[in-house]
């Protein structure tokens, strides 16, 4: 009877792995599924290396921006250039994007129907080719975006190089003594930023769209456990997506099947010590992830960052409310960051400031030279207490820690990354917009964010948004509990290195304060002063705009000036184009000297530092006041003036109020409604200046 039982349940194991199997290659086999994007979608906000996508009809249109030919800016549309590359055409279709490194100059041209721009020199670069699949490269079937939402990987079928044998039994899997959860976080810190707390993390490894192999030096050793010990502790296993869920399936119909021969056995009144054995097998590796012992992640499993040159400066919270216990495992999360950093005088410098009521240099970047001795420093740290006043503490750090007596090498990026327990107790934003303004990178690390009955004591909402670079998800991360807080170790090491993403750092659309000297006389007419401000709205929509990238402000002028709105009124493109669409015509003579002191005076001196000042002025005849030394004042002053005429507007005019070189700096048209010729022109000089100047 008893060989009757092991035969029925081999038999029922051998069918559903059978069927596990089946229902994989019918998976591996399945079409590519390939996510559409929008017209607007620019390579540079897709964190994939390489990637197929779907676009839709009508791209075509001068609104999406093209920068380059045959090789593309990274901060071109996507699909028009593919229509700009012949790609596909204006009904849409399938593209392969490859991202591949910035160049020194991207040429402009006139190809199928799109007109496509040059550019001096940009960071990255993507080339477009028919969208088919290359061989040996998984694609994959959800894009990652740089934004704070996270990513989550379809179930849509997708292509995928996984070894079939990682879809037999788990006991398999279970010989090498090694889970591969650390692995996986170090390959998937851009797909999501919520990290799994212990107690759901799985023992298999779950394939990501990018990455099927898990390096064998981030993964974490298990103890074996009992099928007794497990059943004590164990939680009921969070559902995992895609392929596992066959696999899943098949062990759960194998388990159930087991079960019941159990029960019939023992009503039976047989020996059951064989079904005991079996059962603890085939449930060793899905149940034994909720062990306590994960908790122990050793430092030494932890990847070390290769060709990393950054001058790191840590905020680490440690005011009362993170509590002792809290606060050690910041300070072993620290040492983590050290150990995978690799700290060394060529390389990465680390420093560290603790923060409560005031911040304090427990050690600058020179102090420590190596992982060890700083690891061993940041054992001895004690807690301060106090408040999380993490706003004095970033003032702090941008007036204090960056200097060349504490370390700062100059040629190394600054970065700064703050940990916060829950939220700060004072506000952050405009601590944190003066030290980007100074060239620092900051990054935050939250941890336990506050609960919805508490949210009403947090003194700034949405201050990590107000706090970091535009492009919100890469520099910001955010963990659900501080047991949790290895996980991110690998990520937050790969972003603060990957200096060619530090995307805080300047660029010709974001780093301006522009204010447009609009002339408002009579011989404007009412209906060619809408074209002017179409013009002005055409050049200010193709600019980055927001309080901490490129500003725009607005002076009318006849005989007398009027500010419509300065550098600080509006802070987002859309806000902007409705105050430009607001100006209403005035009506006079023509005094530009005048407009161009009063636009000095008004709007260039409240400039911001470290921002370009740009003035474009746009008239329509010759000034009854002199414009040369006025015009002359504001270029001593750092303003950056071109000059656009129309009509009777006087050459020598326009050159003298344009800086030098004026044949760059000044443009002419004979009819109002030409105006629209020149908005890439005059946005591709502003571009050329900016990066043939020396900046920070």
């Amino acid at each position: 009877m008893k060989a009757t039982v092991v035969a029925t349940f081999f038999g029922v194991f051998l069918t559903c792995t059978y069927t596990a199997k089946e229902a994989t290659k019918k998976a591996k086999k399945a079409k590519l599924y390939v996510p559409q994007i929008d017209c607007d979608v620019k390579a540079g906000k897709i964190i994939n290396p390489e990637f197929i996508a779907k676009c839709p009809p009508g791209c075509q249109d001068v609104k999406y921006r093209v920068y380059g030919t045959d090789i593309y800016a990274s901060f071109s549309s996507v699909c028009n250039a593919a229509i700009h590359s012949g790609i596909i055409d204006n009904t849409g279709g399938k593209v392969l994007v490859q991202k591949v490194a910035g160049h020194s100059g991207y040429r402009g041209s006139f190809s199928n129907g799109v007109r496509s721009l040059s550019l001096p020199r940009w960071r990255e670069s993507f080339l477009v080719s028919e969208g088919k699949p290359r061989k040996g490269v998984t694609y994959p079937s959800t894009l990652e975006y740089s934004s704070s939402k996270s990513t989550a990987v379809k179930s849509e079928p997708k292509k995928t190089e996984q070894d079939p044998k990682d879809m037999k039994s788990a006991d398999t899997a279970n010989t090498s003594g090694k889970a591969s959860d650390e692995g996986d976080a170090v390959h998937k810190e851009y797909q999501t930023t919520p990290v799994l707390t212990p107690t759901t993390q799985m023992a298999t490894t779950t394939p990501t769209p990018t990455t099927t192999t898990t390096d064998p030096s981030t993964t974490v050793p298990q103890p074996t456990t009992t099928a007794a010990a497990t059943r004590t502790t164990a939680a009921p296993a969070k559902a995992r997506p895609g392929l596992h869920r066959v696999r899943d399936m098949a062990y759960a119909s194998v388990v159930a099947a087991a079960a019941r021969q159990v029960q019939a056995a023992q009503g039976r009144g047989q020996n059951t010590a064989f079904w005991g054995t079996s059962t603890s097998a085939i449930n060793r590796n899905i149940l034994r992830h909720n062990t306590g012992a994960q908790r122990q992640e050793p430092i030494a499993t932890f990847q070390r960052a290769a060709n990393c040159k950054v001058d790191l400066s840590f905020l680490m919270d440690g005011s009362w409310s993170i509590g002792k216990r809290r606060f050690q495992l910041q300070k072993r999360f620290l040492g983590n960051v050290a150990q995978a950093l690799g700290i060394s005088s060529a390389g990465p410098l680390m420093g560290i400031v603790q923060y409560g009521d005031d911040p304090s240099t427990e050690f600058n970047l020179k102090t420590y030279v190596n992982s060890k001795d700083l690891r061993n420093a940041i054992e001895k740290i004690q807690q301060k207490g106090g408040l999380s006043n993490v706003g004095k503490a970033l003032s702090f750090v941008n007036k204090n820690f960056f200097l060349d007596a504490n370390g700062n090498r100059g040629g190394a990026p600054n970065v700064v990354v703050v940990l916060v327990d829950g939220w700060p107790t004072d506000r952050v934003e405009e601590a944190s917009r003066l030290a980007r303004e100074s060239g620092i990178n900051i990054f935050f690390v939250t941890v336990a964010a506050a609960a919805q009955s508490e949210k009403q004591n947090v003194i700034e909402p949405n201050f990590v948004d107000k706090a970091v670079c535009r492009t919100s998800g890469f520099y910001s991360i955010n963990v659900p509990s501080w047991f949790s807080l290895h996980k991110v170790v690998q990520p937050l090491v790969k972003r603060v290195c990957d200096t060619d993403r530090l995307a805080c750092s300047k660029t010709c659309l974001n780093a301006a304060d522009i204010g447009f000297v609009i002339d408002g006389s009579s011989s404007v007419g009412t209906g060619n002063f809408r074209t002017v401000l179409q013009f002005v709205a055409n050049i200010s929509k193709e600019f980055e705009i927001s309080d901490t990238d490129t500003r725009i402000g607005a002076v009318q002028y006849t005989y007398e000036q009027r500010l419509e709105f300065s550098f600080d009124k509006y802070s987002t493109k859309q806000d902007v184009l409705n105050a430009i669409k607001r100006i209403s015509y005035w009506s006079g003579g023509t005094s530009t000297g005048a407009a161009i002191s009063y636009a000095s005076e008004q709007l260039f001196s409240k400039s911001k530092p470290n921002k370009r000042k740009i003035m474009i002025l746009i008239t329509d005849g010759r000034s009854y006041d002199d414009v040369s030394v006025p015009a002359m004042a504001a270029h001593q002053n750092g303003v950056i003036a071109y000059s656009v005429g129309v009509a009777w507007a006087a050459p020598d005019e326009l050159e003298a109020i344009a800086s030098d070189p004026a044949k760059e700096h000044s443009f002419f048209v004979d009819e109002f409604d030409n105006l629209y010729r020149y908005v890439n022109q005059l946005i591709q000089n502003i571009c050329t200046e900016f990066n043939s100047q020396p900046r920070n």
